[in-house]
Order: C-alpha cells, then structure tokens, then sequence
C-alpha cells in the first residue's frame, strides 16, 4: 500500500502542467450561473487569439504575431502590453489594480493614473497572460432584473467589448456575457444513490469512477487548475479496481474517492457554469461517480469487516 501511494503521489504531480502566466494573483469561481464567451478579435490577425477561462473568470490572450499587442484599461489607458520577449503591466493603470480579484475590491493607490505616462513592469516571460476584465462579468449584487424575473431561462446580459491595439492598429475583442439557469441537482443526488447501491455490489466501480476523476481533474487544468488531492482520489479509486481481499483497504479507498474525488466539489450539481474545459455535465458525472462508487466501497468494507470481526468472535462449543 505504501508503494501505491508512492506511485500515486509520483503521477499525480507530474500530471498537473504550469498554469499560463498571469498579471495578477487570479480567482477561478467554483460555479457560477454566468457564461463569458468570447465571439471573436476584430479585424482578425494571424498570431493573435483571445478566450474566455476558468468559467468566464479571466479573458487568456496569446500573441504569437511578433509584435507587441496592448490590452487598453477602463479608461483606454495602456494596462497590458504583451510583447515577443514577455508581458509588461503598467503600473500607472487603474486596471492593474482593479483587476487583481474577481471581485474587482483591491484598492487603487493615489498614484495610478489612467492619463499618467505608462510605468511598464515586467510580470512574466510568457506571451500567453490571463486577467480578470470588468467588462466581461456580472459585477452587481444578485442576479440581473430580466433573470431575478425569471431565472428558470437564460437570458442575454450584454454584449462587451475589450480594445486591444498593435501600434497604429485597433484590435476589438467581442464576446456574450449570459445567464444560464441551475441544472436540476436533484437528478445527479439520485445519480449517486444508484451509483452507490450498484458498486456496494460490485466495488470494481471504484476504478471507473476513478478513471472519471482523474478525466475531470486534467479537464480542469485545461482550463483553470485542479489540486493534486483530486489526481490523487482518482488513482486510489483505480487501484482500488485491482484488490479486493482486503475489506480495510476497501472501504479507505471508497472514503477517499467520495471526499477528495467528490464531495468537496459537490456545487457543480446545481451549477450552471463550471471552470471544466469540455460539455459541463462531465464535471457533474464524474462527481456524482466518485461520491457514488466511494460511499458504496466505504460501506461494503465496513460492512465485510463486522461480518470478518463477528465470525472471529465465534468460539465453537
């Protein structure tokens, strides 16, 4: 067992890839009920490509053109410059500022000014950078007016814009920020109690359910990150595929794979958006999978060690 978690550990780090550079410390939403989608950069250049990550949380821009591209602040101001040796921040911007959270609540000092002249700094070496943009999200308190009216439908919030310019070029970010309705979370719990009653049976399930996770967990470092614990979880659940003498091991497993592969991110069954590249419902079958085939594991060990304890307790007459 020792040599397992060796392995798993091993695997499980060099599985989770560098995450692409940021021009601030970066908050990724768990769920969120808004999706940012980028439509397009206009005029299109060759080298040049805008998307939404980490569920709409940041906008991720990658300038392969060989020259430099400037992403303009709130107030047109120069905010990121992304040039062929790394990304530069001006210091002078409000934005550099604002944006550091997703909430927007870092406080500018009084030395940031959007008129100012440019004070670059070097933040990365990269000419991929990834940043929270106002203009892309739902910055209000509650839901929007048309979707608190009716927030069983989805609902167009706004159409946004993120100017970018290459020397004397204006470059146009165009995206969608929408509302999208809660899944019905219900379905996914009973998803679970079927699961369980079916690997209660037939632990071996714990290994499907490990496979899964490990599949959500790379799906999340695609788009965001994802913790080791979950790499983790997943290759305890597919080890536990390959014994079943033992009732211990069993049911530690099943403990494992239900919290660490599923419990602790049980808010993607009522979420609408989640930081997970590919269709959303993976995320929602991999974790209604763990926590499923985990608790079914966990109970039929537990349930073979009484019978174990119990028949060892026996003295014949």
């Amino acid at each position: 067992m020792r040599r397992a978690l060796l392995v798993v550990a091993v695997v499980a780090g060099a599985l989770v890839p560098a995450a692409p550079a940021s021009a601030h410390g970066g908050d990724t939403p768990s769920s969120t009920s808004f999706r940012t989608r980028v439509s397009g950069v206009t005029p299109a250049a060759p080298g040049l490509s805008v998307t939404a990550v980490e569920a709409g949380a940041r906008l991720e821009l990658t300038n392969d053109t060989g020259r430099t591209v400037e992403v303009l602040g709130y107030s047109d101001e120069p905010y990121l410059e992304v040039r062929p040796d790394g990304t530069y921040e001006n210091a002078r911007s409000p934005a550099a500022y604002l944006n550091r959270t997703l909430a927007g609540d870092t406080p500018v000092p009084a030395d940031a000014d959007a008129t100012a002249p440019p004070q670059w700094r070097r933040v990365s070496g990269d000419r991929t950078v990834r940043w929270h943009d106002q203009r892309t999200h739902w910055m209000g308190d509650g839901l929007p007016p048309a979707a608190a009216a009716d927030p069983g439908r989805s609902h167009r919030i706004r159409d946004w814009v993120v100017p970018l310019r290459q020397e004397a070029t204006s470059f146009e970010v165009r995206g969608t920020l929408d509302y999208l309705p809660p899944p019905p979370a219900w379905l996914w719990w009973a998803g679970v109690v079927l699961v369980g009653l079916a690997a209660f049976r037939w632990t071996w399930l714990g290994g499907v359910a490990g496979v899964a996770v490990i599949a959500y967990a790379v799906l999340q470092t695609l788009e965001a990150s994802a913790p080791v614990v979950a790499f983790a979880a997943g290759l305890i659940g597919v080890l536990s595929a390959f014994q079943r003498s033992s009732p211990f091991l069993t049911a530690l497993a099943g403990v494992v794979l239900a919290i660490f592969g599923g419990l602790v991110d049980v808010g993607v069954f009522g979420a609408a958006v989640v930081p997970v590249q590919g269709p959303y419902w993976i995320a929602r079958a991999a974790v209604m999978l763990a926590v499923g085939a985990g608790l079914g594991m966990a109970a039929s060990g537990v349930i073979r060690l009484k019978e174990m304890s119990g028949a060892g307790d026996k003295v014949p007459a």
